[in-house]
């Protein structure tokens, strides 16, 4: 059983037939976080992986029906990694996902220097605005803008955490690509996969899915992009598929 708390809710992840904790209020996970847990390459019956910025524990979750192999999700707001706690809980894959509440900046003397084989993030993707600017909702603000870690904080740390071949996957923003494949190559994670996601056929994509290896020799693929409506404005046979588990 599961205590919900304020305008919490128990939402379903469809295809890996999961239940997670949500709130209107605190940011619910995107779209995004699916389709990272669908690109990355983790390690199936050995290994460990992290994910940082965790959230209410998505990531993870979703991982988990892909990989028997511990999962460590990092959030530094208390309340969303008390929702996660809570789910990882309810859907009885404590055993295998565990949360630590803190901040990404220097978590590899926390949890440990280059002993991970997959570090996932779906990182805050806008620089952080003027103080008059920025949402008046702090859970948006934090999720959104980069103001606990900066895009190279994100890297910096992905790096310090992995193992020499371990992977590294990110979802963006295809503004920030040459940000991040400048620094992926200065913290020695090789870029080697990339795709971009697109809302529909004929538009200009607004989402990137890039994975890099430490120390890994260049060799950059570029994926079959990913498109989520169809021309009637419905999710696409993969999207589905995705979502769904179709």
């Amino acid at each position: 059983m599961v205590i919900l708390k304020d305008d919490e809710r128990l939402d379903y992840l469809l295809a890996e037939e999961l239940r997670i904790i949500q709130s209107p209020s605190v940011f619910s996970f995107s779209l995004d976080a699916v389709l990272l847990a669908r690109f990355a390459s983790i390690p199936i019956s050995k290994g460990k992986i992290v994910d940082l910025c965790s959230g209410n524990g998505v990531i993870p979750l979703l991982l988990s029906s892909r990989t028997k192999v511990p999962i460590l999700g990092v959030e530094i707001q208390e309340r969303l990694y008390d929702m996660a706690v809570r789910s990882i809980d309810y859907n009885e894959l404590s055993s295998q996902i565990s949360m630590h509440h803190g901040d990404l900046k220097g978590i590899a003397k926390v949890i440990g220097h280059s002993q991970y084989d997959a570090v996932t993030c779906n990182p805050p993707y806008f620089p952080t605005p003027k103080a008059e600017e920025q949402n008046k909702n702090e859970h948006f603000a934090i999720a959104r803008h980069e103001i606990h870690c900066t895009l190279e904080d994100v890297i910096s740390n992905t790096s310090q955490l992995l193992k020499q071949g371990g992977k590294a996957a990110f979802v963006h923003r295809p503004g920030r690509l040459m940000d991040i494949m400048w620094l992926m190559r200065k913290y020695r994670l090789e870029p080697k996969r990339l795709q971009f996601v697109y809302p529909m056929a004929g538009k200009e994509a607004n989402t990137i899915l890039i994975e890099g290896i430490k120390d890994g020799s260049p060799d950059l693929k570029t994926l079959p992009p990913f498109v989520v409506y169809d021309e009637n404005n419905e999710y696409t046979k993969e999207a589905r598929e995705l979502l769904y588990g179709e």
